[in-house]
């Protein structure tokens, strides 16, 4: 990316106060770190960058992995670096991520948010961009064996786009599930100090940090689809019947794209072919409204 986009995001956001702790500092400080990442070390590749609008309020949803948030990063480190107009994305995120030492601060400065319905419909009421992950804590904490496997969406993502009238973006990403093999979840100790899961992987808790943190340098994909809207009238956000079901449906969705793209893949430690992913692309997800 050209430092000008980059200066463009740190530009736009220059005056802004946030409670919820995003910081520019705490971004530009951070940001070099996530581009190696982005750039050398998962060599990340993002199709339907344009998707993402220039201004106004948008929900965002999709397949969630990686133990730790990465997935997420990697989507906005892609915007902030590669988009025209770059914008902040503000994600959902559970509280013991989001308050933990070292990667709370970062995570919150980079614009992390409680992931609490309300603040969700404050945010997209003030037009911004909140990216809900409908699988929540299952996602990043599924087994390896599950890898690839949706959990049950949570519909809240939903019910807040038909509340705030705004249009949902669809986001399906390849890579995430295998950067941290998940082979087991130390659940009682997890439980005893508030946390989601406690992962156990080929290197956690065994070897010393900063090794047990290192993720598999796996390619990842990033496809953003079409922003569109609900045909659901305002008035049905609450009626949970047709919301949940509404949920299943572009979980299916998601499902079926992460599915195919999958055989597109011809290793996780190979560079994605862009040209076949382009074309898939092209013929399946930017002319196809993912809530038919």
């Amino acid at each position: 990316m050209s430092s000008e986009n980059t200066e463009k995001f740190f530009e736009r956001y220059r005056d802004d106060k946030d409670k919820y702790g995003f910081n520019l500092k705490s971004c530009k400080d951070s940001e070099p770190f996530f581009r190696f990442l982005y750039q050398k070390w998962f060599d990340v590749t993002i199709v339907g960058l344009e998707n993402i609008p220039d201004d106004g309020r948008a929900v965002m949803y999709g397949n969630h992995s990686g133990v730790l948030p990465i997935d997420g990063v990697m989507l906005y480190d892609g915007i902030i670096n590669d988009h025209p107009n770059p914008r902040r994305i503000r994600f959902l995120v559970n509280e013991f991520i989001r308050k933990s030492p070292g990667a709370g601060g970062i995570i919150r400065g980079f614009g992390g948010v409680p992931a609490k319905y309300d603040v969700a419909v404050e945010l997209l009421k003030n037009e911004e961009l909140v990216f809900f992950y409908p699988e929540a804590e299952k996602g990043t904490g599924k087994l390896y064996k599950d890898r690839y496997k949706l959990q049950e969406f949570n519909p809240g993502f939903v019910k807040a786009a038909l509340e705030t009238d705004s249009k949902l973006i669809p986001v399906v990403t390849v890579g995430g599930d295998e950067i941290y093999p998940l082979l087991g979840n130390l659940k009682p100790f997890a439980d005893l100090i508030g946390a989601p899961y406690w992962p156990i992987t080929p290197f956690f808790p065994l070897l010393p940090f900063p090794l047990s943190a290192t993720p598999l340098p796996v390619k990842i994909l990033i496809c953003v689809g079409k922003p569109f809207e609900l045909d659901i009238p305002r008035e049905k956000a609450d009626d949970h019947a047709i919301v949940d079901a509404e949920a299943r449906k572009l979980r299916q969705n998601i499902q079926s794209t992460l599915d195919d793209l999958l055989l597109l893949r011809v290793n996780r430690y190979m560079k994605w072919d862009l040209q076949k992913v382009q074309r898939y692309y092209d013929e399946h997800i930017v002319n196809v409204n993912m809530n038919a």
